[in-house]
């Protein structure tokens, strides 16, 4: 089975075509033959006249043929072009170019019966038996001309009818090329128009010229609406969700003397809510349609951390063009740089760099430090849940890594962590552009 439709409409035209041409070259053939052994039949029919209207009885009760037939095949020995006259079984005149032969078939007047010639040729026979007046003997005029003759004039006609249509199909193989490409455009603008709205540089579809993929996509862009609409519930059903078991913990932990042994369990409690309820937020639905310019978002992340970086002295470098944009949302590109941001000011000495390239539909941007880094061995540890670049390091849930990894997974990336040329860790994103 073909799965194209371009593939099965041209198959189908390609089957229709070549079954239309063939039944037309068949009764076209047809047709032909009819007309060149009617044409044949008509000459000999014209001979079989003149020699009825010659024939003559004697006194002496002989039959004699006083016109015979002009045409001059019927000289040339073994031409096929033959005629012949019998009267009671017995031949009374032939055509010269029977020279001693003779032309035997069956009895009774017909038209159109193949036969035998002397030379063994094939021939089409004209046989009529007839009386004429003064004479009570049974006189039969036999005029034949050959098939081979007859099929060479065919070939003469198929060979250009066959060329023709042969023309004719490549014509028309053409034009259902043409007119299948042309009718699936609109099916190939459609596909376009939807891998833009993926790539996020538009947010919903156009409406085609196309009267019947009008429909498809009003329930295109009636499923982005609900999608969009979708995740905003789902974001704020998440919100209330937090602040309601937030607040009861924190009122808990107020209550609680700060050595007591419930502040570990709280702290904990509150380290896995904050987990389970920003994974659930990165594994739901996604707008589509979504597209992020880069620089401001590290403009304004670099902003939030100015106080932590000045307390450190640490200097920022940005190396970002202003076209550069993220396929998705805001919020989602905020949570993943500023996670990574945080993580490399936290950790970092005196440097952070912030690098973004474009490699077609693809962004990488690398986020680095001049901190202790981390062995290459405990870098899968560093993208789970609570894993932790150093225990006793800096605070921290160690939730930042494995959130960015889940959000970068969503969009179609991954983030992967490397050494950098700065002497601390490289958190290298790979996302859609």
């Amino acid at each position: 089975m073909i799965r194209s439709i371009r593939g099965r409409l041209l198959l189908l035209a390609a089957v229709w075509t070549g079954a239309a041409l063939l039944a037309g070259f068949l009764l076209i053939d047809h047709l032909l033959r009819d007309f060149a052994t009617g044409r044949f039949d008509a000459e000999t029919s014209a001979a079989a006249d003149a020699l009825t209207a010659g024939l003559e009885a004697g006194t002496d009760g002989q039959i004699r043929v006083g016109i015979t037939p002009a045409d001059p095949r019927f000289g040339l020995p073994f031409s096929g072009w033959y005629w012949q006259v019998g009267a009671d079984d017995r031949a009374v005149a032939r055509s010269p170019s029977l020279l001693d032969g003779r032309l035997d078939g069956p009895a009774g007047s017909h038209a159109g019966r193949p036969g035998i010639g002397a030379d063994g040729a094939h021939l089409r026979v004209l046989r009529r038996e007839l009386t004429i007046p003064d004479s009570d003997a049974r006189i039969a005029v036999t005029v034949t001309a050959p098939m081979a003759e007859i099929a060479t004039s065919l070939r003469r006609i198929r060979r250009p009818l066959a060329i023709s249509l042969i023309v004719l199909g490549l014509g028309l193989a053409a034009a259902s090329v043409v007119q299948v490409t042309a009718g699936l455009r609109s099916l190939d603008r459609l596909g376009a128009d939807l891998r833009r709205v993926r790539a996020g540089r538009a947010d919903r579809l156009p409406l085609p010229d196309v009267r019947e993929l009008r429909p498809l996509t009003a329930e295109i862009n009636a499923a982005l609406d609900q999608n969009a609409a979708l995740l905003s519930r789902s974001r704020q059903h998440l919100g209330n969700l937090a602040h309601s078991l937030k607040t009861p913990l924190a009122a808990l932990a107020n209550e609680l003397p700060p050595d007591h042994e419930g502040q570990a369990l709280i702290t904990r409690m509150d380290r896995l809510i904050g987990w389970h309820l920003r994974r659930a937020r990165s594994a739901g639905p996604r707008v589509l349609g979504q597209r992020t310019p880069l620089r401001p978002v590290i403009d304004d992340i670099l902003l939030v951390l100015r106080w932590p970086m000045a307390e450190k002295g640490m200097t920022a470098r940005v190396d970002c063009a202003d076209d550069i944009g993220f396929a998705g949302e805001r919020q989602d590109l905020e949570e993943m740089i500023g996670n990574l941001s945080e993580n490399a000011v936290k950790w970092g000495r005196g440097a952070l760099a912030i690098t973004a390239r474009q490699h077609g539909d693809r962004l990488e941007i690398r986020i680095e430090d001049d901190g202790p880094g981390m062995a290459e061995t405990d870098t899968p540890r560093a993208l789970i849940r609570g894993g932790r670049l150093d225990e006793q390091g800096a605070s921290g849930s160690g939730l930042g890594l494995a959130i960015v990894a889940d959000l970068a997974a969503l969009h179609g990336g991954g983030l992967r962590l490397e050494r950098s040329d700065l002497g601390g860790l490289a958190a290298v994103l790979d996302l859609p552009a």
